[in-house]
Formats: structure tokens, C-alpha cells, sequence
């Protein structure tokens, strides 16, 4: 029998389908995959018995032809979503005795499907990072190598768990959140597929928050029609989220394939940011090949409002961070320190539980949301948040269908090159994506390319708010015109 971790989760799905073999044997697979690759640091939590006994129900359902979307196929959960009676910590200290007694709406809908949870993915502190340095569990390694270098390499992030265990193949598929860039980012730094949908699209009820008005669930995979059948489980409306859009999920699978001609895609002319690398550029110029030669029309669109997303992403989204964490305080769940009297309880509890990024992100959120400075710098950047989204709306109203950028300025980086150097130069990794969130459009990276170091480079497609099936066929273009990149060395399994 074949190696059953390296086939995507659509021929995954067709074996089961046609009893090649069953979920428990592929399950298996997985789990013995996972065993050999502790090494990457990719899950801070395995479940053995729980996935198995998902996998053996199951094996009955599809024996009774009764399976649904996902039946039987093994997937991995960024530990930002809450699973009912499995430790859910976004990666923290301050929620490492955490257990919820509810499943949030997105793991709900996908064990609804049919999907085996094999257990939950690093991540970020609470998402904070881009680089899944910053976990209390420790950083994930990549899978991936320079060639002729063993420098260890980050996956990317806040997801890296989730990108890193895809593209190592320890899941078919995983889940992963983005308010940032933090599934786009990942997936090109690891040579996979990662889509942010609309904001709206999933529901976030259930998943920790990091910005509430930023932060929207998506999916990991290696192929694009793997990532449409995932997200196709995942979305959906939730009255229990007052922001999840009330409105039918398409068919994702049907787009992939689709013909392209005569859509029109729009390069803009601010993402050629100074400094970006050749290789970069020549990536870029090569998707709009692609794109052209399968029928597009490509245009030049101007996004004048871009150079100021990332300044007023990071005002946005600390202050959000700061009024969605003031909850940790030792009183109610998590991890408490006492102290001599309530304030010095929650000064000890959330010193001792935040760990420095997220602390940073504290403080500047705190600081802009205060006296005197509210208007200076939260306001104002919400005003520079409505010019960014009336940028992209002037562009889409021309008839441009999508927008073809870089998904990331370079390949992934050594562990520590950046984090120990300046933090805050961590923050330019996002120079590409924190548009996408400041607007609520949907997102899309698929692998293009290799680096001249042999690193996975990604594009990114940005389309029209709710239009994920555009992006899918455009998606499956590139990919089929760059072909797949995979991690042939499995270094960490010797």
C-alpha cells in the first residue's frame, strides 16, 4: 500500500469512498507520521484515542452510506479553536488549564462532515506573531531546508503548526486563523494552499479572539480543490456569531477548474515595495503569465492607500488585542497567582501568564486606546482602514475580478533571525496581507515557485467580498502552470 499520508485529501477521500483502504488505516498512518516528526514541534497537543475512535464511526458511517463532505479524513486544529473536553491554550500560559465544555461552530461543522481530529496545532501566542516564534509550547520548525543549509526555518505565522504539519504531511488538512496574513503567510512559506475567506464567511463563535473585527477562520492544504472542499465545510452562517453572513455557501469544488477567460486581474503598482527581492518580482510577473495565457486580462490598478495598512493594522489590532485579553485576569478560567490582594493577583496572573509579544501588544493597544490618545492614533487609523477598503471597492467597480500581489516580500527565515534582532521588524512579513483583513476581502496563497535557495514562494489572489470561487479557479491556473512544490527530504523522520 502507499505511503497514505502523501496523498492529497481529495484522492484521500476517493480511496475511502471506494474501500481502498479505511479511515482507521489512514488515521494510523497520520499517527505514526506525527510520532516521527516531534522534531518540528508542529502539535502542542496528539490525541491518539480520540481520532481513532472518530475514524472507527467513521468506517461505520461509509459502510452504511452515510458519510458526509470530509467522512473519515484526518485533519489538524489550530489550538486557537475550542474543542469540547480537549485543552484549548492559544499557545499561553495564562490558558494552560484550560478545558472548554463547547465546540466552537468551525470544528463543529467539520466533525459534522465526517472529519477525524488528530489533535491541536501550534500557534503563535495568541496569534501574535509571524513567525510561530512566540508559542508558549516552543517555535515550530519547518519542514523545509535551504539547500545545502540545515539553519532551522520558520513555518510562518501565527499558524505554523497548521502549515508546517500540512506541508509535512502529519494531516490531510488543517484549520488555521487569519487577522493578519497568519494562514496566507504560512502557506507560501511552506509551499501550500491557504485561503482567509470574506470576513463574515465562518463563523468566529468558539474561536479565541485576537481582533474581533480582523480575525476569520480559513484552511490549510496541499492542493487548492483540497482547500476549496475544506472551506466548503467549514463556512456557513452561526446565529451565534452576530458578524457570521447569513447567506448560502457555494459549491467551491465546481469553480475549481473553471474557465478564467476574460477575467480581468489587476496588478497594483504600490506592492512593488522597495527592497523586494528579483526573484520576487520575476515570481509575480510569471503568475501574470499564467493568468494572461489561460485567458485573463491583466491590468494595471493603483491601491493608493496601501502604504499606510500596516501602520494602522498595528493600531487596529493591538487595541482590539487589548480590550479582548483584559478577560485573563486570574478570576474566572485559566491560571491564577495569587497575590496579597486582588490587583497584585492580577498583576502577578497575567505577568506570569503573557509571554513578551503579547504583552508588547498589550501595552501599545492599551496605550492608544487612552485618554488623549484615542483620537490621535485608534481613530484615525480607523479612518485609514475605510480609505484602504474604498481603494479596493473603486478598483472592483472598474470590473476587475481579482488582484494578483506577492503573497510574502521573501521565503521563510532562520529561527531567531528577525524575533532577537527587532521585533518590530517581525511586522513587515505582513506588508502584503494586513490589507486583506483591514478590507474583509477574501485572500488566497498557492505555492509558485521555489527561491534560488530552493524555499517555496507564494502569490496571492485578492478578490471581491464573497467571491472565493473566482479565486479558486484563478488559484488553480497558477498552480497547474507552476506545479506543485513538496518537501521531498524527510530530514525530521531519519
Amino acid at each position: 500500500m502507499t505511503d497514505l499520508t502523501k496523498l492529497s485529501l481529495t484522492a484521500a477521500r476517493e480511496g475511502l469512498a471506494q474501500g481502498e483502504f479505511t479511515s482507521v488505516e489512514l488515521t494510523g498512518a497520520y499517527l505514526d507520521a506525527m510520532e516521527q516528526a516531534r522534531a518540528l514541534n508542529a502539535y502542542v497537543l496528539e490525541t491518539p484515542e480520540k481520532p481513532l475512535a472518530m475514524a472507527a464511526e467513521s468506517d461505520k458511517r461509509m459502510a452504511a452510506v452515510e458519510g458526509g463532505l470530509l467522512e473519515g479524513l484526518p485533519l489538524g486544529i489550530k489550538d486557537m479553536f475550542c474543542t469540547e473536553g480537549v485543552p484549548t491554550t492559544a499557545c499561553s500560559n495564562i490558558l494552560k488549564t484550560f478545558v472548554p465544555q463547547y465546540e466552537s461552530t468551525v470544528t463543529a461543522n467539520l466533525w459534522k462532515a465526517g472529519g477525524v481530529m488528530l489533535g491541536k496545532l501550534n500557534n503563535d501566542e495568541f496569534a501574535m506573531g509571524s513567525s510561530n516564534e512566540t508559542s508558549a509550547f516552543g517555535p515550530v520548525i519547518s519542514p523545509w531546508r535551504r539547500d545545502g543549509d540545515t539553519t532551522p526555518l520558520v513555518p510562518g505565522g501565527s499558524s505554523g503548526g497548521s502549515s508546517a504539519a500540512v506541508a509535512a504531511y502529519l494531516c490531510a488538512g488543517a484549520t488555521g486563523t487569519d487577522t493578519g496574513g497568519s494562514i496566507r503567510q504560512p502557506a507560501a512559506f511552506t509551499g501550500i494552499v491557504g485561503i482567509k475567506p470574506t470576513y463574515g464567511r465562518c463563523s468566529r463563535w468558539g474561536i479565541v479572539a485576537f481582533a474581533s473585527s480582523l480575525d476569520q477562520a480559513g484552511p490549510f492544504a496541499r492542493t487548492v480543490n483540497d482547500t476549496a472542499l475544506l472551506l466548503g465545510a467549514m463556512a456557513g452562517y452561526d446565529p451565534k456569531d452576530s458578524t457570521c453572513v447569513n447567506r448560502p455557501v457555494p459549491d467551491y469544488v465546481q469553480a475549481v477548474g473553471a474557465s478564467i477567460k476574460g477575467k480581468k486581474i489587476g496588478i497594483p503598482r504600490e506592492y512593488r515595495v522597495d527592497g523586494m527581492a528579483d526573484e520576487i518580482d520575476a515570481l509575480w510577473k510569471s503568475g501574470a503569465k499564467w493568468l494572461e495565457e489561460a485567458g485573463a486580462e491583466i491590468v494595471d490598478v493603483s491601491l493608493p492607500h496601501t502604504k499606510y495598512a500596516l501602520p494602522a493594522y498595528y493600531i487596529v489590532a493591538p487595541a482590539e488585542a487589548s480590550s479582548n485579553l483584559a478577560r485573563y485576569d486570574g478570576v474566572r478560567y485559566g491560571v491564577r497567582v495569587p497575590g496579597r490582594d486582588v490587583v497584585e493577583m492580577y498583576e502577578n496572573t497575567r505577568a506570569a501568564g503573557f509571554g513578551p509579544e503579547v504583552r508588547r501588544r498589550i501595552m501599545i493597544g492599551t496605550y492608544v486606546l487612552s485618554a488623549g490618545y484615542y483620537d490621535a492614533y485608534y481613530v484615525r487609523a480607523q479612518k485609514v482602514r475605510s480609505l484602504i477598503k474604498g481603494d479596493f471597492d473603486a478598483v472592483f467597480s472598474h470590473g476587475v475580478d481579482a488582484i494578483l500581489t506577492p503573497t510574502t516580500p521573501s521565503p521563510a527565515f532562520g529561527i531567531g533571525e528577525k524575533m532577537k534582532a527587532d521585533p518590530v521588524e517581525m511586522y513587515l512579513n505582513d506588508i502584503f496581507t494586513v490589507t486583506v483583513n483591514m478590507a474583509g476581502l477574501p485572500g488566497i496563497s498557492v505555492p509558485a515557485g521555489l527561491s534560488a535557495d530552493g524555499l517555496p514562494l507564494g502569490l496571492q489572489l485578492i478578490g471581491r467580498p464573497f467571491e472565493e470561487e473566482t479565486l479558486f479557479s484563478l488559484a488553480e491556473v497558477v498552480e497547474e502552470a507552476a506545479g506543485r512544490v513538496s518537501v521531498e527530504d524527510l530530514w525530521w523522520r531519519k
